[in-house]
């Protein structure tokens, strides 16, 4: 596992630990859907996390 990584698990960690009764709940049922699809959360956090932190580039117009 790369730090980058184990920093994305530690904030979705923190973020369980310090969720109130109703973001928990929401965090469940997110977490169950994930599980329906064969996914782990911590699997889609990831994913989602690397999605959201790249850079994108924007494509070169060229008249």
């Amino acid at each position: 596992m790369t730090p980058k990584e184990r920093e994305h698990l530690k904030k979705l960690d923190d973020m369980v630990l310090n969720a109130s009764s109703d973001e928990l709940k929401k965090i469940q049922e997110i977490d169950q859907q994930t599980q329906l699809d064969g996914l782990s959360l911590y699997d889609v956090y990831l994913d989602s996390s690397s999605l959201v932190n790249q850079s994108m580039k924007k494509p070169s117009r060229e008249s």
